[in-house]
């Protein structure tokens, strides 16, 4: 817990209290349910809750903004994100039903009231929709742009900006970034907390919408006034 408070200032006591609560949960449901590696559990609060949480330093969210964990496992980053910002909706779906079962529990104890959870495969949500989606070391990035662009809302809903696939991604990634077909903006870990544990750890984030690139899009009348250019449009993909 102490880590947490080495970077993060202003949590409010609920918070404290919750971040808090979270070593003897999982701690006690990993015993039943495998959910953290048995090496990383004592490092939970560095390897995987302050991991979790340079999403939250390094973007905003507004309230009411829908969130989709897509192979949340046990509830990262989805978890530590709901504690963090308690206004916005969390959606945390996994493959697996009884790692969902300890995400029940652990928000249940913690009193989080924003997070759902659901029993799925990530290509299967078909029925809603989402701001953003966010991601720990689940799959290729080509598979999560792909996973990611059904279920994205085609107007964000987080007024901050952000909308799109964030996730976080470990190692080489040349290579992945190559056959993903996006250039994502890519952020080092262990330039948001400089901690050893986070050497070669990403933070990437694709802005992508249902139909693929999303575009800046200008009137060129609003640059040059001239009747010639109404309804003409310049459009900008960060690829």
């Amino acid at each position: 817990m102490d880590i947490l408070l080495k970077y993060f200032a202003d949590f409010t006591p609920t918070q404290v209290q919750q971040f808090g609560a979270l070593e003897n949960l999982y701690k006690e449901w990993n015993e039943k349910i495998n959910v953290i590696s048995r090496k990383d559990i004592d490092s939970l609060y560095e390897k995987h809750i302050l991991h979790s949480l340079s999403i939250a330093a390094a973007f905003e969210f507004e309230p009411g903004t829908r969130i989709l964990d897509l192979g949340t496992g046990g509830g990262f980053p989805g978890v530590p994100l709901a504690i963090f910002f308690p206004q916005v909706k969390f959606h945390l779906a996994d493959s697996v039903g009884k790692k969902l079962k300890v995400i029940e529990a652990v928000a249940a104890a913690t009193g989080l009231q924003n997070i759902t959870v659901q029993h799925t495969r990530a290509e299967a949500i078909a029925d809603r929709k989402f701001d953003i989606v966010v991601s720990r070391a689940v799959a290729p990035l080509k598979d999560l742009i792909q996973w990611s662009k059904p279920v994205l809302s085609k107007n964000s809903g987080n007024k901050a900006g952000t909308h799109g696939l964030i996730c976080l991604k470990g190692g080489d990634l040349a290579q992945e970034i190559s056959e993903s077909g996006y250039r994502p903006k890519m952020m080092q870990v262990s330039d948001i907390f400089p901690e050893a544990s986070f050497k070669e750890k990403y933070l990437l984030y694709c802005a992508i919408s249902e139909s693929g690139y999303r575009p800046k899009m200008m009137q060129v009348s609003d640059i040059f006034p001239e009747a010639s250019f109404k309804e003409k449009y310049l459009l900008y993909c960060a690829m």
